[in-house]
C-alpha cells in the first residue's frame, strides 16, 4: 500500500486525505499548526491518521507521495528534504485530477479569477451541465472528486497550486491578467511568478484552449517568447480580435469557430471595465462548451458577482458604501477606483506586500476626496498620497474607520473599502475584514 503524506490539515489537505483513503493509500495528515475541529471530525470519521502542532519528520520522509498545502512554501526545510530524497511533492489539483475524467476549466490570474470562476460556473449550470466549482474557492477539488461524478470542474487556481503540478491539464485554461503579487514566494523575481501562472498551459495540447487578456502586455510578451500548444482565444476591450472576444459599439462580440455571440454591455449585471473582461473570458468558455447564445445572454444579466468584490452594502443619507475587501493588491484596487463614478472616501491599508501605490495616483487625484488608513503601518500610504488628498485620517479598527467615513462623506459620495493589502495585521482574512465593514455600517 502506497504511503500518502499530506502537509496541512485545511480544506485542500483534508479533501485530499479523503480521496487518498478512497483510492487505497495509507494516509497521514500532518499540520505544523492547529487543525480546525470541523476538519478533525472529517479525519476521525474516515479513520485517517493525523497530527497537529508539529511534523514527525522521520515518518513523513518515508512517504511515497506528498501533497502539500499551497500555503507551505517550496523553500520550507521539510519540503526541500523530501525533494532531496526523490519523494514527489504535488498540489491538490494535481492529485485530484488524476482521479476524474471530467473536463476541467482552469482559471488563474492576479485579479478577477474568483468572479470569472463564479460566472463560468453559473453559465455552465444555466446551460444544464453537472458542474463542480472548486480550487481556491469553496470546497476542496479532491473531496468533490471523491464524492461526486461531475461532467465539468471549474477551478480557480493560484500560482502556488500550479507550482505543484506534473500532468495536470485543463481542457480550457484562462489567464485573466498578470501583475506583481506574492513576489516574496518567487525570489522577488516577477518572471518567476509569470512562469508559474503559465504552468496552467504546460500540459495542454492542440485540442485544448487558452483564453487570455490580449490587453495585458505581460501575457502577450510572454506568449511571444514562449509559444503554447493550445488554441489561443484572446479577449480585449482595445484591440480588434478575429477569434476570441472584443468590444465594439457597446457590445461584447465573442467569436469561436466562425460563429459570433453578441451581448449589449448595458445588459450586464456586473459593473466596471474589469468585469467586461471577466465576462468576456467566461462567455468564451461557455460558448466553447456549447451553451446556447440566449442562455448565455440571460445568465450574464442575472449574475451578481462575488462577495467582498465591489459589493454594494447600503446607501445611508445618499452615500453608497462599497465593500471591496477582496482587493488585496494594488491592481485590484486600481480596478475598484477606476469603476467609481462619484467622489470617494477610500479606506485603504493592511499588510503591505511590497506595494507600489504610485500607479494609483491619477485615479486618486481624479476620484478620491479623503483617505482613511486602516492598518498597523500606514507610512507608505501617507508618503505617497499625503499631499494629494485634502484629508487623511489614521485608524486602527474597522468600527473607527467606518465612523470617520460616515462623518466625512456627503450626499452623493461613496465610501469604498478597497485595501490594496493583505488583512492579517488586524483581521483573520479578507472575508473577516469585509464582514466587519458590513457590520460596522449596519451599526451606524
Amino acid at each position: 500500500m502506497a504511503f500518502l503524506v499530506i502537509l496541512g490539515g485545511g480544506e485542500s489537505g483534508v479533501g485530499t486525505a479523503v480521496l487518498g483513503k478512497q483510492k487505497g493509500y495509507e494516509v497521514f495528515v500532518s499540520d505544523k499548526g492547529k487543525i480546525k475541529k470541523k476538519y478533525k471530525d472529517v479525519l476521525e470519521h474516515f479513520e485517517i491518521d493525523w497530527e497537529e502542532a508539529h511534523h514527525s519528520e522521520d515518518r513523513i520522509l518515508r512517504a511515497d507521495l506528498v501533497m502539500k498545502s499551497p500555503g507551505i512554501p517550496d523553500a520550507a526545510p521539510l519540503v526541500v528534504a523530501l525533494r532531496k530524497k526523490g519523494v514527489p511533492v504535488i498540489s491538490e489539483i494535481e492529485f485530484a485530477a488524476r482521479y476524474t475524467d471530467a473536463k476541467i476549466i482552469g482559471i488563474t490570474g492576479s485579479n478577477g479569477k474568483t468572479t470569472t470562476t463564479m460566472l463560468t460556473d453559473h453559465l455552465l449550470r444555466s446551460g444544464g451541465y453537472h458542474v463542480g466549482m472548486a480550487g481556491n474557492i469553496g470546497d476542496s477539488f479532491a473531496k468533490m472528486v471523491a464524492e461526486n461524478d461531475f461532467e465539468y470542474y471549474v477551478l480557480e487556481i493560484s500560482s502556488f497550486q500550479l507550482d505543484g503540478i506534473v500532468d495536470f491539464r485543463p481542457h480550457i485554461a484562462m489567464i485573466t491578467n498578470i501583475t506583481p503579487d506574492h513576489l516574496d514566494r518567487y525570489e522577488h523575481r516577477f518572471e518567476n511568478y509569470i512562469a508559474s501562472k503559465f504552468r496552467i498551459t504546460e500540459n495542454q495540447t492542440s485540442e485544448d484552449y487558452l483564453i487570455y487578456d490580449a490587453d495585458d502586455e505581460v501575457i502577450v510578451s510572454w506568449l511571444a517568447k514562449h509559444p503554447v500548444k493550445s488554441k489561443l482565444l484572446p479577449f480585449s476591450i482595445e484591440k480588434t480580435i478575429e477569434e476570441g472576444a472584443r468590444l465594439r459599439n457597446n457590445k461584447i462580440e465573442v467569436t469561436t469557430a466562425n460563429n459570433t455571440l453578441t451581448i449589449m454591455t448595458d445588459a450586464l449585471a456586473l459593473e466596471g471595465k474589469h468585469n467586461l473582461k471577466n465576462t468576456m473570458a467566461a462567455t468564451t468558455a461557455a460558448k466553447l462548451v456549447g451553451i446556447r447564445k440566449q442562455t448565455i445572454r440571460e445568465s450574464v444579466m442575472k449574475f451578481q458577482g462575488a462577495a467582498h468584490r465591489l459589493e454594494k452594502v447600503l446607501k445611508i443619507h445618499h452615500v453608497q458604501y462599497i465593500n471591496d475587501s477582496k482587493a488585496t493588491n494594488v491592481n485590484a484596487t486600481y480596478y475598484a477606483l477606476d469603476s467609481m463614478s462619484s467622489p470617494t472616501v477610500w479606506i485603504v491599508g493592511g499588510v503591505d506586500k511590497g506595494n507600489d501605490y504610485r500607479q494609483l495616483m491619477p485615479l486618486v487625484r481624479e476620484k478620491v476626496k479623503a483617505i482613511i488608513c486602516l492598518g498597523m503601518d500606514n507610512t507608505k500610504i501617507k508618503e505617497t498620497f499625503g499631499n494629494v488628498v485634502d484629508l487623511m485620517v489614521e485608524t486602527f479598527a474597522m468600527e473607527e474607520a467606518v465612523k470617520v467615513a460616515y462623518k466625512i462623506a456627503e450626499r452623493g459620495d461613496a465610501v469604498l473599502l478597497s485595501p490594496a493589502c493583505a488583512s492579517f495585521d488586524l483581521f483573520e482574512n479578507y472575508e473577516d475584514r469585509g464582514n466587519q465593514f458590513k457590520q460596522a455600517i449596519k451599526n451606524l
